[in-house]
């Protein structure tokens, strides 16, 4: 092997294990009131995440994670506006979307979600202005969408996703 491929695949370790910290730490603070980067390194280490703050600061960074006052007194965590919850009037106003989802099915680091005709546009519209992590993009015909997932991301990271933005979907995804 040369020097080349060895820097390669060292490369390739070094990105996979930074997605997977980084979609664990999105799941932590969309999931729970962190109120602190020592909250948030505890609750790395109990996932099995060791790291040091310097390390936590540049993956909130890259994720771009705010803190935010909390009603309850100081401030919270918070995800990208629209990464983990749309707005209720947003929600109502595409919940019907929900009605024209068929199947999902995957393959590798991409998905098909079949539709009634004529809803892959709308529903591909509400999952890219979603501004979702676990979703690179989207490309819609008239019945069919091409999802294009970020590498290390699960069907259920996709599933819990789809549920957010169209929350009627609930129970219909295998």
């Amino acid at each position: 092997m040369n020097i080349f491929a060895v820097y390669l695949n060292i490369y390739t370790f070094i990105m996979k294990a930074r997605l997977q910290r980084q979609v664990v730490i999105r799941k932590i603070v969309g999931g729970n009131r962190v109120t602190s980067q020592e909250q948030l390194l505890m609750l790395l280490k109990r996932e099995g995440f060791e790291m040091t703050q310097a390390t936590l600061s540049r993956d909130i960074k890259a994720l771009k994670i705010a803190k935010t006052p909390d009603p309850r007194g100081g401030y919270v965590y918070v995800l990208p506006s629209g990464a983990v919850n749309l707005p209720d009037s947003k929600i109502s106003g595409v919940n019907y979307l929900a009605d024209g989802f068929l199947s999902i099915d995957f393959s590798g680091h991409m998905a098909v979600i079949r539709t009634k005709p004529a809803y892959a546009s709308s529903i591909a519209s509400v999952i890219d202005s979603a501004g979702s992590f676990e979703i690179i993009g989207t490309i819609a015909g008239d019945d069919t969408i091409f999802i294009v997932l970020r590498e290390g991301i699960e069907r259920n990271d996709v599933f819990a996703f789809l549920v957010k933005v169209l929350p009627t979907l609930k129970g219909r995804l295998i």
